[in-house]
């Protein structure tokens, strides 16, 4: 970015002191920040034929008051104005609502204009907007900013026109020529002029696509820039083990390997052999047998005369992880040791040393494992399970418990390729995406709240035939805000109905992590018969017994979340059942449980969750590493994002991007974003 960009807004003639404050308060400071700064929506003032606008489309229509106002009152303080208007040949009605000071302006044959949503059926437009006088002599396209006070959407339009009279052509372009040439793309003045002032639709179009494409080859760059300083400059751990000892454990696994798992294994094994640092992403459905993967990966480190550790979310999670390599690893002499918060004492100062001396290969744990004190002999391998659970800083201080050891990040939330590729662009990523052979399909069904008695009694008979269930529910305690069944009335109810023949548990976030364990325990012994629960059951349970998932509410979770509960069942040999309790109002909470109930693949469920939600809510956590896009959207701009990947993996392995002039723009936003400082490789 140039010197005329980076000056303050105060640059800007009419900023003063105050207003500059105001405009770092949206987080605009410098020129070149506010010629940045998009419009969120645009008013479309262009006047077109009634008889072309399509119902509940927003309109802008000129024409003459016909009859007089008639104003009427409902509810509390509420009102409704209505008058006829003759528009061009049309007869019309405008209603507008709670504007009941507006009856005195409106006379008989005055000429108005009116913006808002036409409703074809009835003839009538919904006013949001009401101009006296014919329509504005505008482009016909106004943006609107979103702003605080005191700003306002007039305000930001005049230094927009300001700031572009001044600095307009000082505007640098990052994209070279031949970029623009092949995609016929505007320049980055124009781009942003027609932005700020479009004079068409298309013209408009035109200035996004041109912007989101320069933003998301950016992001692109950085990521494989990142990936190649990863992989040339952190040489990693090179794992060195016998393949006879490795194809003899994998032929004495108790069940057959799917194709992908085999291929999986494949590739983690490579980048393993390699001197480059694995930086590798391992997505799976639930069940899809990402454990066995994992053990095999941590063997072939152990056979390499290192260690592996294995960090999960939670104690309970641990445990069975631990439990699980025990088994797998009967027949070896791989010594496994489990580190939780725990896991204190003498018992804890044992594992510590063990550690340092490098008698434990393999160590399972949760955060407890980036705790000070906890120093390995050998790190080499590094694993984290539900790695979006762990934030960024978290990650980074297991990997440097070691090395540079090689990282493998497994995840059971399958991500769509759109989010994948945008926020795990610097990683390789392997997908688990076969079930294992005889895994039964989980029967799904929705059901509204009135059926509920029903529901109870389908439990019980998996009850009788010694099985357990699940109920979960969104919220602990009553609401007044959402009209949410909660678990402790869940928990009564289902106490009362199954009194004296089975036992109700009941588990939510406000448990210590002692009564938590204490619950989950007594249910995977099978001491508890339903469980009622908030969704802290998500991550981390493996119950083969349980074979009904209740989930009350269920038009509150995002489908990812649904499809991670209905996980929980279907992990033993009998079928399983998913039931989804729901009275959705609106036409996308319908569509989101029909899917449910046809859909078992959990990455066609992702795609339509971010369809239906967008990116912003999907991992639900902020440290999932996904940035704020300014103008593109990953999800409706997908096309634009593979083109954008496409072009960064070619010019960062180009010598000539890295020398010729023409890239020297884009490599100044690179160097501007410090992401190519080793400092900040993490």
């Amino acid at each position: 970015m140039n010197e005329a960009m980076q000056q303050p807004v105060t640059a800007v003639k009419g900023i003063g002191e105050e207003t500059a404050a105001a405009l770092a308060d949206i987080g605009i400071a410098t020129v070149g920040e506010l010629l940045a700064y998009a419009p969120y929506r645009y008013d479309d003032y262009e006047q077109k034929d009634l008889a072309v606008v399509r119902h509940e489309e927003k309109v802008t229509v000129e024409g003459k008051v016909y009859s007089a106002p008639l104003l009427t009152y409902y509810g509390k303080k509420k009102s409704r104005l209505s008058f006829r208007m003759l528009a061009d040949r049309y007869l019309i009605t405008v209603v507008c609502f709670n504007r009941p000071y507006l009856k005195e302006k409106i006379a008989l044959n005055e000429t108005v204009t009116v913006i808002g949503k036409w409703d074809r059926h009835r003839q009538t437009i919904n006013a949001y907007e009401l101009r006296f006088g014919p329509a504005p002599e505008t482009t016909g396209i106004e943006p609107v900013y979103s702003v605080r006070s005191p700003l306002t959407v007039k305000t930001m339009r005049r230094l927009m026109k300001a700031a572009f009279e001044q600095f307009g052509e000082h505007i640098p372009d990052p994209l070279p020529p031949a970029l623009r040439r092949a995609y016929r793309l505007v320049d980055k003045q124009e781009a942003l002029r027609a932005l700020h002032f479009p004079r068409t639709r298309e013209e408009l179009h035109q200035a996004r696509r041109r912007l989101i494409y320069e933003e998301f080859l950016l992001y692109q760059l950085k990521m494989q820039a990142l990936r190649r300083l990863m992989r040339d400059e952190r040489r990693g751990v090179v794992h060195s083990f016998s393949e006879e000892r490795l194809s003899s454990f994998l032929s004495g696994l108790p069940f057959v390997l799917t194709n992908a798992q085999r291929r999986v294994i494949g590739e983690i094994l490579a980048d393993m052999r390699s001197p480059r640092q694995m930086n590798r992403l391992l997505q799976g459905d639930v069940g899809s047998g990402k454990t066995v993967v994992a053990a095999v990966a941590l063997y072939a480190a152990a056979l390499s005369g290192f260690q592996g550790a294995l960090m999960v979310p939670t104690e309970i999670l641990a445990e069975q992880h631990a439990r699980s390599l025990a088994e797998l690893f009967a027949d070896t002499d791989v010594t496994i040791a489990l580190l939780t918060s725990s896991v204190k004492g003498k018992q804890r100062k044992a594992v510590l040393a063990e550690l340092e001396e490098g008698t434990i290969d393999i160590v399972v744990g949760t955060h407890a494992l980036i705790q000070e004190g906890v120093q390995f002999h050998r790190l080499g391998l590094v694993i984290t399970d539900e790695q979006h659970r762990f934030g960024v800083e978290q990650r980074r201080v297991l990997r440097e418990k070691g090395h540079a050891p090689d990282v493998l990040m497994m995840t059971a939330t399958p991500i769509p390729r759109t989010l994948a590729i945008t926020a795990f662009g610097d990683m390789d990523v392997s997908v688990l995406d076969e079930m294992p052979a005889g895994r039964k399909k989980v029967e799904t069904y929705w059901v509204k709240h009135h059926q509920f008695s029903r529901v109870l009694d389908f439990i019980e008979k998996e009850l009788r035939r010694g099985h357990q269930a699940y109920v979960i529910c969104p919220l602990i305690e009553e609401s007044d805000k959402l009209d949410v069944q909660n678990a402790i009335d869940v928990h009564s109810q289902l106490v009362h109905y199954y009194r004296g023949k089975y036992e109700i548990g009941l588990m939510h976030g406000r448990l210590s992590a002692d009564e938590k364990e204490r619950v989950m325990r007594a249910f995977s012994e099978n001491r508890i018969h339903v469980l009622v629960s908030t969704t802290v059951v998500e991550v981390g349970v493996n119950v083969p017994n349980a074979t009904v998932m209740v989930i009350y509410d269920a038009e509150r979770f995002g489908l990812a979340q649904l499809h991670q509960l209905r996980g929980r069942v279907g992990r033993g040999d009998a079928q399983s059942y998913c039931i989804l309790i729901a009275d959705p109002k609106s036409e996308v909470g319908k569509e989101r449980m029909r899917i449910m109930t046809e859909t078992a693949d959990g990455f066609v469920l992702a795609e339509k969750d971010l369809e239906l939600r967008g990116p912003g809510d999907f991992f639900g956590t902020k440290q999932s590493g996904l940035p704020e896009f300014r103008y593109g959207d990953p999800v409706h701009d997908y096309r634009i994002l593979e083109v954008a990947r496409r072009d960064a993996a070619k010019l960062v392995s180009s010598a000539a991007f890295w020398r010729d002039e023409a890239y020297a723009g884009l490599r100044a936003e690179l160097e501007a974003s410090g992401l190519l400082d080793g400092e900040k490789l993490d």
